[in-house]
């Protein structure tokens, strides 16, 4: 792909006036997050209240549903104030939800370890985005970045906290050898097209695949941390 000039695109005035490629681009990220952010909350976040076994789980599940909404809503607007139409901003519309969120979530050990892992997996989403060309997309995933870490960390301290007694310990084990499997192809196909030109407009600065190597190795540190290990797993390229 032949090297552009990527301007530094400081206001959503400034947006409007970039090639249609780029605009489309950016788009598209968005309406992934609005729409992601919303079915995530709506499909685990919410339903963990229940889940929660004490009531300061509850208070801090609760936190992290609200957090979850929080950034649906803030991309939701972004959506809007950049042209996307408001059906395309929700789930129902012409993008489906992701598949990590088809996982049918029943217990708490679940949720925890859905909040270890998919959690530090949108946290490596969110870096690439905080050197964003496109400034308040970048100042976006900047407002959106302590609240994600806030939710891995939920996640690292609760599931701590299970494997204490082995039965937690199990618990926790095989809510990971069920849910892992889906998080690798979160990252997207090797060599993407998509991604190139992301890559080309300075949206987003690393490979699918880079991404993905990263995030396994974090992955596995998180987990052995923990005494547990993460199933093997076959990647798509």
């Amino acid at each position: 792909m032949s090297e552009v000039a990527v301007p530094e695109v400081r206001t959503v005035d400034e947006f409007a006036a970039q090639p249609e490629e780029y605009k489309t681009a950016i788009r598209k990220l968005v309406r992934s997050h609005a729409i992601n952010e919303l079915y995530g909350a709506q499909v685990f976040d919410e339903p963990a209240i229940a889940l929660a076994p004490t009531p300061y789980a509850k208070w801090l599940t609760c936190r992290v549903a609200m957090e979850e909404y929080g950034h649906h809503v803030r991309f939701k607007e972004f959506g809007l104030e950049i042209g996307i139409p408001e059906e395309e901003l929700m789930p129902g519309g012409p993008k489906r939800p992701l598949s990590i969120f088809e996982f049918p979530m029943k217990s708490w050990a679940e949720f925890c370890v859905i909040k270890l892992l998919a959690d530090l997996a949108e946290i490596l989403q969110v870096e690439d985005l905080l050197h964003c060309s496109f400034h308040p997309l970048r100042n976006l995933a900047r407002a959106t970045m302590p609240e994600e870490r806030f939710h891995a960390d939920f996640g690292k301290q609760f599931s701590a906290e299970l494997v204490r007694t082995e039965e937690g310990k199990a618990a926790v084990q095989a809510a990971i050898d069920a849910y892992f499997p889906r998080l690798p192809p979160f990252f997207g196909r090797d060599n993407s097209p998509n991604n190139a030109i992301f890559r080309k407009w300075r949206i987003k600065l690393r490979k699918n695949e880079e991404m993905r190597a990263d995030y396994l190795r974090r992955a596995q540190a998180l987990v052995e941390e923990l005494g547990l290990r993460l199933p093997e797993v076959t990647t798509v390229h």
